[in-house]
């Protein structure tokens, strides 16, 4: 699978090469982009550059052409183009294997998230209650937020789904004396989260929340369900009512939108 004519006329248009010598000229490091971009649009455009399947080195100027010559609305329907899309809606693209894949690319400098996010590394946003002043305390603020949410007390014990470098799983330990155990499918993550918080009652797993087994008091997941997938909505939920207790409480932090993507025109301009 690579670009569709249409795609590359598109470009040309808008004085772009694939793969060209200009600053502005993408590089593409792998056509698993063409697939993401078919079947996600921007946002799939967007994810995988952050996940190294290409790259420009002048992204301002890039973004410049596409907008100015209105690359988007150009980008109509063809009957290439809709099996592509078809292929891409066939395949279950989070699956174990791949999420792994990903997260050797995605979660691997783990000294760059720390120059990025607060101190105790809490990925996804913050909350910001009146009194509220910088980025630390507004993380902490959404972690004591959703402790309070699902009523926590000591003692009890919390899987954290995509736990990443342990930020909750720390703050639930040290200010509410929970215990945690939290997945994620990155090595790095979990060899970060073990030395920072080795004294507290935590563990750290390197796999998928599909192949999690236990049974805990609650479950949170923050920032994680956007990588589940359409196809792994079932999965995931039948994944957290097993692992539930009765009487337990699951809060699940995602982002949402008014209208499902499957309903959207596939292109540069939505999520198709």
């Amino acid at each position: 699978m690579g670009a569709t004519p249409q795609i590359e006329t598109l470009l040309k248009q808008a004085d772009i090469t694939i793969n060209g010598s200009r600053p502005w000229d993408p590089q593409i490091n792998s056509d698993e982009l063409w697939r993401r971009l078919y079947a996600q649009g921007s946002l799939g455009l967007g994810e995988a550059y952050m996940d190294g399947l290409w790259d420009v080195a002048d992204m301002a100027e890039f973004f410049n052409r596409v907008l100015s010559s209105d690359v988007a609305a150009g980008l109509k329907p063809t009957a290439n183009l809709i099996w592509q899309i078809a292929q891409a809606k066939l395949f279950n693209m989070q699956d174990i294997a791949r999420s792994k894949r990903v997260a050797k690319m995605h979660y691997s400098e783990t000294e760059a998230y720390k120059a990025s996010l607060d101190r105790r590394m809490t990925g996804s946003c913050g909350y910001w209650p009146e009194g509220v002043s910088n980025v630390d305390e507004a993380q902490e603020a959404k972690l004591d937020l959703v402790c309070r949410k699902i009523g926590l007390k000591p003692g009890q014990l919390v899987w954290d789904i995509g736990c990443g470098w342990g930020a909750f799983m720390g703050f639930a330990a040290e200010k509410y004396g929970a215990r945690c155990v939290g997945v994620t499918v990155s090595p790095d993550q979990a060899a970060y989260g073990r030395e920072r918080y080795k004294n507290l009652p935590i563990e750290f797993q390197v796999k998928d929340y599909r192949e999690f087994e236990g049974k805990t008091d609650h479950i949170v997941s923050m920032g994680m369900f956007e990588h589940v997938g359409h196809k792994n909505y079932r999965t995931y939920f039948e994944k957290a009512r097993q692992v539930i207790k009765d009487d337990g409480l699951f809060m699940m932090h995602t982002i949402g939108q008014h209208y499902s993507s499957d309903t959207i025109e596939p292109g540069l301009d939505g999520v198709g």
